[in-house]
């Protein structure tokens, strides 16, 4: 395809192609083409790449679309494109005045998926509620009173699932309105139709010692058992814990290194290991045997669902004789004890690897490894004592 320097004066005066179309290039503007047909119709258009694939994308037509204003649109288009994003096909999305169904996958696809470790919940959340209803329904016909309907159904069943939905669907819609795909969100000024229970939950010491010893005798998996131990002791996310493998720890020098594909924060997080932590180790080891996973499923190479930890201490809530607790609390438990125990809440903020700001959020990632050491083996010798004192009283 022939490249030249684009002017005014060029373009007005290039030779019509004798039949069809002729593409030129323009040598100032990478991507920036001009279509001129041999019925004297010239548009303008940019090419670029998203996902390996070659795309095109019609900007207008000339004189209508100057050459500067051409040249500015494309140089936005091909940002748009270096970010991942594929400019051409939500044009498409919106050129076909967009459903609620195609907004969904196009949130899905284009934001979730990229940016997101739990955008499999969020296809959940639409697919149990909102897509049912408004799957073929234009998005921009979508109005609050749809909104306030949809929450109150949810919220007769399940009403902290009705706050989440709001939540996902607001977001959902906001981010149609930065893509240029609507110009209103509907979810605007509707209220949170439940209260939300603050997350507060820390075991005592004696609750602690209960669930440590009854933990033996519950009905569940020994892995299970083993994960909710390792989550106490080394107080990290659930979630970062049952896909954890064995190539990320250093079992000889005490570390366990979370690369930052699993992390939060995307910051990989050092944890070291106690000796409560590596003798759990130990005995995880000989369950998963040869896997690459600590905790792996009986059903391929993949690690147990995380929800399957929930479900286990759930079942035996009764068993315990304690006011309930999720997975969750006992990281809470973990971090409240070591600041009882005089453990600094900077320390403890950096065990919980929990998101900091400044550009010394990047590189200051090793320089409380030694505090951090310390406050979790502070942490290991009080569960123990902890526990032998409970078991001189019996």
């Amino acid at each position: 395809m022939p490249k030249c320097s684009f002017t005014l004066r060029w373009i007005d005066t290039v030779k019509l192609p004798d039949q069809g179309q002729t593409d030129y290039f323009d040598e100032r503007t990478t991507g920036l083409g001009l279509r001129i047909s041999s019925a004297g119709r010239k548009s303008w258009f940019v090419m670029y790449r998203h996902a390996g694939r070659l795309r095109r994308y019609t900007l207008g037509t000339f004189p209508a679309l100057g050459l500067a204003d051409a040249r500015e649109k494309a140089k936005a288009l091909l940002h748009e494109a270096a970010l991942g994003n594929d400019p051409a096909s939500e044009k498409q999305v919106k050129r076909g005045a967009v459903t609620f169904g195609q907004l969904a996958e196009q949130y899905i696809e284009l934001h979730a998926k990229a940016r997101k470790k739990s955008w499999k919940e969020d296809q959940r959340i639409l697919d149990h509620d909102a897509l049912p209803l408004w799957k073929n329904v234009k998005a921009h016909e979508i109005k609050r009173r749809d909104i306030i309907a949809l929450l109150d159904k949810i919220v007769l069943r399940a009403p902290i699932q009705a706050n989440r939905t709001l939540a996902l669907v607001r977001k959902l819609f906001n981010w149609a309105i930065s893509r240029d795909l609507l110009e209103i969100n509907p979810c605007a000024q509707v209220q949170m139709p439940a209260k939300e229970n603050k997350k507060d939950r820390v075991l005592s010491e004696d609750e602690i010692v209960k669930f440590w010893i009854t933990l033996s005798s519950a009905s569940m998996s020994e892995l299970s058992r083993l994960c909710l131990q390792f989550q106490l002791v080394t107080a990290q996310r659930k979630g970062e814990i049952v896909i954890a493998e064995w190539c990320e720890f250093d079992l000889n020098n005490g570390w366990w290194t979370i690369p930052s594909e699993k992390v939060k924060n995307k910051l990989s997080h050092r944890v070291p290991l106690s000796p409560s932590a590596l003798s759990l180790l130990e005995k995880i080891k000989l369950i998963s045997g040869e896997s690459r996973w600590l905790f792996p499923s009986a059903k391929g190479d993949k690690p147990i669902r995380d929800t399957s930890i929930d479900h286990a201490l759930h079942k035996n809530e009764a068993l315990f004789q304690i006011p309930p607790f999720t997975p969750h609390d006992l990281r809470r438990t973990a971090a409240s004890h070591m600041t009882s125990l005089g453990v600094s809440r900077l320390t403890v903020s950096k065990i919980l690897n929990h998101s900091e700001s400044g550009i010394t959020a990047v590189y200051d990632r090793h320089s409380y490894d030694r505090e951090k050491r310390a406050a979790l083996m502070l942490w290991s010798d009080r569960l123990l004592d902890m526990a032998a004192a409970k078991q001189k009283c019996r």
